[in-house]
């Protein structure tokens, strides 16, 4: 088993250390180590982080392939600094069965990128009428905790609250897709002063929070865990920070995009971005901000969403919804949260690493940079700063709304188990 010696990071933006890999594990953690034989990474000036945890990322495999595999979307993860993410469950077929969530999870341990843990669907095919196979998919080789019908909102409340009476028994959590759809039927982004002037159909904010407010209700009625996708209103936030004062069961995640971009890039029609929620207000994005910070969001999620060039390369009516994020999220916390001091990088690293580990029950992943952890770790380039390019990006979709900003920050190493599977910023 080979050792690598990590010289002179910041871990967690601390005191600059010497962190000691040995095989799979971090075998020490201190100032003037050395390690015969071990390859030696000059890190001075970096921050060393756990490996990041992505709640949110569609793989789009099995269905999708033209969009992205569980290969390219891992390697994007790699490249971005992830060592786990949560694969979404509407692919072609749906992942509402047991066999479907372990093809998706076998496909991960294959490839060895990052480890990729499955998300089941809460009902059979998406469609909100049937609960799917919980307990069966829970049960297998895929284990799965987390269960959304992300992509559709779970409308039906009599059907949300068997969902979460039934993941109580396995100490599972349902993950939120909050969109009354009656409410936006026909919506093309933010319901506001730009709709209006754009002549757009408009997507309320209380679309999004009136269902937040319902499950948040309901877990506390049955006693269950609810986790909110990607939210993106003030009004929401206000929702989850009170639910949480009741000491209700809620977790929630917040998008890179989110914090960074509002709904006035509308006004270039540019199908890149078009996403689901949509971009919202600059008061929304401030407020989004404010409660990552606060912990009233307790996690940034990237809801990885990539899209072969025709679906977006057209009018924006007729354009899918969706962004591609794992390659440049961290990039973009630092812009918002770190370079503006609303976090700090343990903060990034707890948002980031341990909280959405932690919710998901990812197993090994968002651990302390400690003696006796595994060696999950990705080291970071703080001071660095260019241009996106997503010509360069491992997904093998190009639809970042980011080409050609300026962005601080870049992934140089991502260790998966004391394995290497990006250095220098190249994947191995």
């Amino acid at each position: 088993m080979s050792k690598i010696l990590i010289r002179g990071a910041k871990v967690l933006g601390g005191k600059p250390q010497d962190v000691l890999i040995d095989g799979q594990t971090i075998a020490e953690v201190g100032s003037g180590l050395s390690a015969e034989g071990a390859e030696v990474v000059e890190a001075e000036g970096k921050v060393l982080l756990p490996g990041l945890v992505d709640l949110h990322t569609h793989l789009r495999e099995p269905g999708r392939e033209d969009s992205e595999t569980v290969l390219t979307g891992t390697r994007a993860a790699a490249s971005g600094g992830y060592t786990s993410v949560f694969a979404m469950a509407n692919t072609f077929p749906v992942a509402d069965t047991a066999g479907v969530v372990e093809q998706v999870w076998r496909l991960g341990q294959e490839h060895g990128y990052c480890d990729v843990q499955p998300i089941g669907a809460v009902t059979v095919g998406l469609e909100g009428r049937k609960l799917a196979e919980l307990g069966a998919m829970h049960e297998s080789a895929a284990g799965v905790t987390v269960f959304s019908d992300d992509g559709k909102c779970v409308h039906d409340a009599v059907i949300m609250r068997r969902a979460l009476e039934y993941v109580k028994a396995f100490g599972g959590v349902v993950a939120q897709h909050a969109q009354e759809p009656r409410l936006t039927e026909g919506a093309e982004m933010n319901e506001g002063v730009v709709s209006a002037e754009l002549g757009l159909g408009g997507w309320p904010a209380v679309a999004e929070e009136s269902i937040i407010a319902r499950d948040v209700l309901l877990a506390d009625h049955v006693g269950s865990r609810v986790h909110i996708c990607h939210l993106s209103t003030a009004g929401s936030v206000e929702i989850v920070r009170w639910a949480k004062s009741r000491g209700i069961a809620v977790t929630a995640e917040v998008t890179p995009h989110h914090l960074l971009l509002t709904d006035e890039l509308v006004r270039t029609y540019n199908p890149v971005y078009k996403v689901n929620p949509p971009l919202r207000t600059e008061r929304d994005v401030m407020a989004l901000r404010e409660a990552l910070a606060d912990g009233t969001i307790d996690i940034v999620a990237t809801d990885h969403a990539p899209h072969p060039h025709e679906d977006k390369d057209c009018e924006w009516a007729a354009a899918a919804m969706g962004m591609v994020g794992l390659e440049t999220a961290l990039s973009v916390v630092q812009e918002t949260m770190v370079d503006t001091g609303l976090l700090d990088w343990a903060g990034v690293a707890d948002r980031m690493s341990f909280k959405p580990a932690q919710i998901g029950q990812a197993t090994g992943h968002g651990r302390p940079v400690s003696a006796g952890e595994p060696a999950n770790l990705t080291l970071v380039d703080t001071a660095y700063r260019g241009l996106v390019e997503p010509a360069g990006f491992a997904s093998r979709s190009r639809n970042t709304p980011y080409e050609g900003r300026e962005l601080p920050g870049r992934v140089t190493h991502t260790w998966l188990r004391g394995k290497a599977t990006l250095v220098d910023g190249k994947l191995t």
